[in-house]
């Protein structure tokens, strides 16, 4: 979920609306509401934010900082102002990069997404050698070719293989895509997408890419290349190997 914060309704509107159409959730605030919400907010409400985009606003030299004290979800200035002097005070204001108007949305989500591939270190992710996801809109590649997903299913399988091997749960995945604010929808509805898409990965994979644990939640879980390189004769079996080799719990997320 994206958190846009200016003073201008207009713009607050059209970046929450081209988000959406891009399937990603976002929610945008006045720099007033957006202090009320930030000393209000839960750390499960906060833990669903991807990044904040600071736009016009007078309080945007000090909201940074703020903000950084309660997340570490990325801080992105969007400027209507190319003049180095400005660029310079709000990195010096505490934001993780600064983007000037006219942007596209998609260069902003990939900007994030490489913002939080550098705090967590350039390795790729175990996933990686067989499911490459670009945070950008773009389809994903599963083994090397190309898959057409719907937008809410690609933005679940971004937010699985930034939590390769761990347990996520129904509630986080629903904030992700939706958003902390979405009434109109139930989380049950993540249930189907993740059904959908959990078949999709196993009819390109071979095997299950995707499981699920009643009261806990879901995990990708991409098994070292050495286990698929044994031979492989019906996929149930497959399933078999699969479930022995993994056969220790993970972690549980936080709360669960």
């Amino acid at each position: 979920m994206y958190i846009i914060v200016d003073d201008r309704e207009s713009v607050t509107n059209s970046y929450v609306g081209g988000l959406v159409r891009e399937g990603v959730s976002s929610i945008g605030f006045s720099s007033g509401e957006f202090w009320d919400w930030l000393q209000s907010a839960s750390e499960a409400d906060l833990a669903a934010v991807d990044a904040f985009l600071l736009g016009d606003t007078d309080a945007r030299g000090s909201l940074p900082r703020a903000v950084r004290k309660r997340s570490a979800a990325p801080i992105i200035a969007v400027s209507g102002q190319k003049m180095l002097k400005n660029t310079l005070e709000l990195f010096e204001s505490g934001v993780d990069d600064v983007v000037h108007v006219p942007i596209h949305l998609r260069e902003i989500l990939a900007r994030t997404a490489a913002i939080a591939r550098r705090r967590v270190g350039d390795l790729p992710r175990p996933c990686e050698n067989r499911i490459q996801v670009f945070f950008n809109g773009r389809d994903p590649e599963i083994e090397g070719r190309a898959l057409t997903l719907p937008r809410r299913e690609l933005r679940i399988l971004e937010y699985m293989v930034g939590n390769h091997g761990k347990w996520i749960t129904k509630t986080q995945i629903f904030n992700a895509v939706y958003g902390i604010f979405e009434s109109t929808f139930d989380e049950s509805v993540i249930e189907s997408h993740v059904s959908k898409l959990r078949k999709k990965l196993r009819d390109r994979l071979g095997f299950d890419a995707i499981v699920a644990r009643r009261y806990v939640g879901y995990r990708l879980n991409i098994p070292a290349a050495e286990v698929l390189d044994e031979p492989m004769q019906e996929l149930d079996e497959v399933g078999i190997l699969l479930n022995r080799v993994h056969a220790a719990p993970a972690a549980y997320p936080a709360g669960n």
